[in-house]
């Protein structure tokens, strides 16, 4: 008699617990973010992963709608194992779900920034912290007014080649003009908000600091780091990560590369210094698959992803909660 089979986990689904690890096949089974359970119920949960598959508002190659399955797929090859650089698995202190995707009409795009402000605000609302996946970058302004919403103005942590400040007369659905928008209207706090790998200009800064792609070898990821923590200091902050931050090399599968920007080294080790900073949310976007090679970019937007969650699961550890 041959060997029995051992039954298929598919934690996705059938995940008897909201922490621990799967230890699934990287290959097999069914994809969720880190193969955490899919479920809308929030009773008990500390954080909800969040897809938002919009990507009608570039201005160059579209295809970061794609971007919730690329990093959830990508995601799967980190299961399961403590995560570096941490020591641990993060899931084993938060109690984490996979919400899965924001719902709307994709041919009512007028509508879908109210339809992303109020499904995030649900979620808010039960005391969930919310890590979203876009999409592109125009999703990270309602998703402020929501953040907003709930624990007031927002210090902004900003990873991006572009400034995204351009003229807005507030009505657009433009991915190149969403930090601006968020200071004239009082989301964040320009000083208290950082850009970090920005390689192009735009006509106004708005206020906020900004960490140049051609200053990074001159600060160094600790210099670097300590003006982050400086300039944001204590207050409540959001982090959104734009993964064109990246140089190409290390993300070619996004809408607007552009040359001379960090490494996936460089970019993380930055992000893990930053657990003094009160992050109430954050999200990664502009990860587009169709141009990427050997999952190189959605790795990365993964990566992004568990490095922000382990901040969160060290916070809860020193917390004592």
């Amino acid at each position: 008699m041959s060997a029995e089979l051992p039954r298929p986990t598919d934690n996705a689904f059938l995940g008897q617990s909201l922490k621990g690890g799967s230890h699934e096949s990287t290959y097999a089974g069914a994809l969720s973010f880190m193969r955490r359970r899919y479920s809308r119920d929030l009773q008990g949960v500390d954080l909800a992963v969040w897809g938002i598959p919009f990507d009608a508002s570039v201005s160059n190659r579209p295809g970061a709608r794609f971007g919730p399955q690329g990093v959830r797929r990508a995601s799967a090859i980190f299961d399961g194992d403590p995560q570096y650089p941490f020591h641990m698995d993060p899931f084993e202190e938060l109690a984490c779900v996979d919400y899965g995707d924001c719902v709307f009409d994709y041919g009512r795009n007028a509508d879908i920034p109210g339809h992303i402000e109020a499904q995030a605000a649900e979620i808010l609302a039960t005391d969930t912290h919310l890590f979203s996946i876009g999409g592109d970058h125009f999703v990270t302004y309602p998703l402020l007014k929501a953040h907003v919403a709930a624990h007031g103005p927002l210090a902004l942590v900003q990873f991006d080649a572009h400034q995204d400040t351009w003229p807005d007369e507030g009505d657009r659905i433009d991915h190149g003009t969403f930090t601006g928008r968020a200071v004239r209207e009082g989301l964040i706090d320009p000083a208290r908000s950082i850009q970090i790998g920005i390689r192009t200009h735009a006509p106004e800064t708005c206020g906020l600091d900004m960490i140049f792609g051609e200053e990074m070898d001159e600060l160094g990821i600790k210099g670097v780091i300590n003006r982050v923590v400086e300039r944001v200091g204590s207050g409540p902050a959001y982090m959104t990560f734009d993964i064109d931050c990246l140089d190409p090399a290390f993300a070619p599968g996004t809408g607007t590369p552009v040359s001379g920007g960090l490494s996936s080294r460089e970019a993380l080790s930055i992000l893990r210094g930053l657990g003094k900073l009160d992050f109430v949310g954050g999200d990664v976007v502009e990860v587009a698959p169709a141009y990427d090679h050997a999952d190189i970019t959605s790795i990365a937007g993964a990566s992004v992803a568990l490095t922000y969650i382990g901040l969160l699961a060290e916070k809860r550890i020193r917390k004592g909660q």
